[in-house]
């Protein structure tokens, strides 16, 4: 038996594809994910009012409805809606991949050395990611956000701080189960270092499921950047968030519905398209569930 990695094998690729096809409603959330993301990446370019994504203002535009050069109406001060949109994305997205990108290395970090090495070392990391556990995790934002300067950074350090131990959890119970096999076994007798087994073989081995978590909390982390923005502790003007944008319409809503609508409903259809590919990736992934 080969110590290396073990590669993803061809039929779990081809019930990969079949699932893919067979469960339509991951389609359609992968395909407007990806112009979700694309249309943020690209917003310099298909942003009608490239500025109003920043500072620029229009106070003789404010508030014009949906229509002519104005696709999602204007705002407030006359920023084109549909422009802020896009830009709001590029915030919105930009602050998911980081805070997911800091609890995995965080979390899964310390998940593969409690799960690998056990005993006291466990206990310690275990015991402290409880304590973090213990409080829900969006309250915990809230009050690590107060605390500091509001602003995205704050949002990221935030949210991050409150997300890694789910990482953490999920990882050391997959790194616990891994190291009594037979192909860890054997590189502990042939004198592999402990730091090398962890890397090279008990790393790679517990990511399958730690990608499907993060495909379903990237939706969640979304929203709770969003709240953090609506109660005042997240992104600030002139910076363009989606969660801002709602705060800013709230009070306009029934006068002048797409102001706070649209980015709205930006939110919902993201958070959605997160999900659903979440779920058929964790169908795709599993073989329990695949097609015969």
């Amino acid at each position: 038996m080969s110590l290396t990695t073990v590669p993803l094998r061809p039929a779990r690729t081809a019930r990969l594809g079949r699932l893919v096809r067979a469960d339509r409603l991951a389609a359609v959330g992968a395909v407007l994910l990806l112009l979700i993301v694309v249309s943020a990446l690209a917003a310099p370019w298909l942003a009608p009012f490239p500025a109003d994504g920043t500072t620029a203002t229009h106070a003789t535009e404010s508030l014009l409805p949906p229509g002519g050069t104005h696709l999602m109406g204007t705002d407030q001060v006359g920023r084109d809606v549909f422009s802020r949109l896009l830009y709001g994305g590029r915030t919105s997205l930009f602050i998911a991949v980081v805070v997911l990108a800091l609890a995995a290395v965080v979390g899964v970090t310390l998940g593969v050395v409690a799960g690998y090495t056990g005993g006291v070392v466990r206990d310690a990391i275990m015991r402290v990611t409880d304590v973090f556990l213990a409080f829900p995790a969006l309250l915990l934002s809230l009050a690590l956000a107060v605390v500091l300067q509001p602003s995205v950074r704050t949002a990221i350090i935030a949210i991050a701080a409150t997300w890694w131990p789910w990482y953490t959890r999920l990882t050391a119970s997959i790194a616990a189960s891994i190291r009594s096999r037979g192909y860890i076994d054997a590189a502990r007798c042939l004198g592999v270092p402990p730091f090398r087994v962890m890397l090279r073989h008990v790393l790679p081995n517990s990511l399958t499921p730690v990608l499907v978590q993060l495909s379903l909390d990237a939706g969640g982390v979304i929203l709770t950047a969003a709240t953090l923005s609506y109660l005042g502790l997240g992104a600030q003007e002139p910076t363009s968030e989606w969660g801002l944008m709602v705060e800013q319409g709230q009070a306009l809503f029934t006068t002048n519905w797409w102001v706070v609508t649209f980015p709205g409903l930006a939110i919902l259809v993201t958070a959605f398209c997160f999900n659903v590919l979440g779920e058929g990736l964790r169908g795709a992934l599993d073989p329990r569930r695949g097609l015969s």
